[in-house]
């Protein structure tokens, strides 16, 4: 397609990557794993000419040490090439309390600011099931964020100087395979919290300070991804 592209790694693949033979003790393997493949992509990536976008996915708090682990090679990567080896990471602390989610989110992106690499924090659950992570039976109400919840985020990273981050918020989205009409996305969850924080902030309406992501797309209605994006 000759355009840019996002690759991402999960703590699953990443062991896998490096082979689900060798010892995952304190993610050992994970670590090594996302470290060889992110060096695979740069390798790779200079063939195509396109720019290339190296991620992490959903590390939640029992998977920090993981975190830690690819975070010392960024450091390690920056100190050589003045980048990071990976782009940015996701940090999914939306099972914690939302004070303990930021908390811990400041604290890392504080860290993460200093080699310009991105933080993705996520704000309320995505519903289905990946990676053996499995929402299919979470309550409703966590699968839609509240413009106050985001803007509390907001407003938190927002202080770290020379930060970079992104916002998973829950509109409805979920993982996994649906037909479509099963997934009921909320869109105008992302327009309301756009509008309310650009008030909170002082930028003029129809700005859009907040960067979203939106995790999930399965089963989807097309005019509501479209929708999505707008925001």
């Amino acid at each position: 397609m000759d355009a840019p592209i996002m690759i991402q790694f999960s703590s699953g693949g990443s062991q896998f990557y490096a082979g689900k033979g060798l010892d995952n003790k304190e993610f050992h393997a994970a670590i090594a794993g996302a470290v060889s493949g992110a060096y695979h992509v740069r390798a790779v990536a200079e063939q195509y000419g396109v720019p290339v976008i190296l991620h992490t996915d959903h590390c939640a708090k029992n998977l920090l040490p993981w975190f830690d682990g690819l975070l010392e090679a960024d450091e390690r990567y920056f100190e050589l090439h003045g980048e990071p080896l990976f782009s940015s990471h996701m940090l999914d602390l939306s099972e914690e309390p939302l004070e303990e989610n930021i908390e811990i989110c400041v604290k890392y992106m504080e860290r993460m600011a200093k080699i310009n690499c991105g933080l993705e924090m996520e704000l309320g659950i995505t519903g289905g099931e990946e990676d053996g992570v499995n929402n299919e039976d979470a309550n409703p109400e966590d699968l839609y964020s509240k413009p106050e919840e985001i803007y509390q985020v907001y407003e938190a990273l927002a202080k770290v100087p020379n930060g970079f981050f992104t916002i998973a918020a829950a509109f409805g989205n979920v993982h996994g395979v649906y037909q479509p009409g099963n997934v009921v996305l909320k869109p105008k969850i992302l327009e309301a919290a756009q509008k309310y924080i650009a008030e909170k902030i002082g930028e003029p309406e129809g700005s859009k300070p907040v960067s979203f992501v939106f995790h999930g797309g399965s089963g989807s209605d097309l005019k509501d991804i479209r929708e999505a994006r707008k925001c």
